[in-house]
């Protein structure tokens, strides 16, 4: 279980993989791992990796982080959620 007390299976840090997914622009690799950035500090994303879709309408972004807590992937996923950019986090 988590050392931070919180409801969750994983075991704090770990390895998480976030996969954002949004318009296919020129910057949205770079915006999408600014809005993972602004929860990871100092932190680089271990991996960033990005494919288009099909049609080339649309960028999956895959940034693999070393998870801190549950409140902050609560807290990334929020920011990916409320960003207009952004069409789904998972």
């Amino acid at each position: 279980m988590s050392d931070d007390g919180e409801d969750t299976l994983l075991e704090f840090p770990t390895t998480f993989p976030i996969k954002v997914m949004g318009r296919n622009d020129a910057d949205f690799e770079a915006h999408a791992t600014a809005l993972v950035r602004a929860h990871t500090g100092d932190k680089a994303p271990l991996s960033v990796a990005s494919r288009e879709s099909r049609n080339g309408g649309f960028l999956s972004v895959t940034i693999e982080i070393t998870a801190e807590s549950k409140a902050q992937l609560d807290a990334i996923y929020e920011a990916l959620t409320a960003d207009d950019q952004v069409v789904m986090a998972l």
